[in-house]
């Protein structure tokens, strides 16, 4: 039996695509999940379009969009992902920071700050074992590389809505101005190392203190490696520092035509 049907809503346009459907009701999805890891961590532009055209949106047609965020079962406190890095003492490396080959490390930032946030809020909705909740994640067709079947959690069914209505990004940029709403920016941390280069380009040009803290952020960690005498790591792939790496100017260098791909798990970035 399946009868709490959710998407996992990041702010993107892909799952923007789904909340216009959704009200359309071409789909069937009345509750889209927002997991916040922080609003210290999520990109500002994210959050001040969910904040003046998503949320105005959903709740003009009925859905609801409930953010939710990771908490601490100890102490009952919010813990943002920026936070759980930066404090002191902590040797976390949640985000998946580029090793000196280029190559990404483990992570476990989508794990702890998506897919647990957003079970923990299906299972005290009712999910459980026998009554499954079915999670709709906004995967389109020129991305379903990204799209898996594997079930984060036993009481979740996981359902791609663009790829079996064969929809594309574009399309979804389509769907959106078509319901009269902006096309959202790109989503995700502003620290993400799996951002393209481009991404980290546009950040330092029109956000440039944004782009300082994140390199604040990166030699912070490696500050930290050092003293456990581990090897440097990176928020770009290519093995030098961020300011380095990301060259300060308007125009895009050839070497970034090449993209970086995003986070797999379609948690994220979407």
């Amino acid at each position: 039996m399946t009868w709490l049907r959710s998407v996992s809503y990041g702010g993107g346009v892909q799952s923007t695509g789904l909340l216009v459907l959704a009200a359309q009701r071409v789909i069937d999805f009345p509750l889209f999940l927002f997991a916040n890891v922080g609003d210290d961590s999520e990109k500002p532009a994210t959050l001040r379009y969910i904040a003046e055209h998503a949320e105005p949106f959903a709740a003009k047609h009925g859905i609801e969009l409930r953010t939710v965020q990771r908490v601490m079962q100890r102490t009952g406190d919010t813990r943002t992902l920026y936070e759980e890095m930066v404090r002191p003492g902590s040797r976390s490396l949640k985000i998946p920071v580029r090793m000196s080959n280029g190559a990404p490390g483990t992570r476990s930032c989508t794990a702890d700050y998506k897919i647990h946030v957003v079970g923990r809020e299906l299972k005290r909705r009712g999910a459980n074992r026998r009554n499954k909740a079915t999670i709709g994640i906004g995967i389109s067709v020129d991305e379903m590389h990204r799209a898996n079947n594997r079930r984060y959690e036993p009481y979740e069914d996981i359902v791609y809505p663009l790829l079996d209505l064969g929809l594309r990004r574009t399309d979804c940029e389509r769907i959106i101005r078509g319901a009269g709403l902006p096309v959202p920016p790109k989503s995700s941390c502003w620290f993400c190392p799996l951002q393209r280069p481009e991404a980290w380009h546009d950040t330092r040009r029109t956000e440039p203190e944004l782009f300082e803290k994140a390199v604040g952020l990166e030699e912070l960690l490696n500050q930290r490696r050092e003293l456990l005498g581990k090897d440097r790591v990176y928020l770009t792939r290519f093995g030098k520092p961020l300011r380095e790496a990301i060259p300060d100017g308007h125009d895009l260098l050839p070497m970034f035509d090449e993209a970086d791909g995003a986070c797999d798990s379609g948690w994220c970035m979407t």
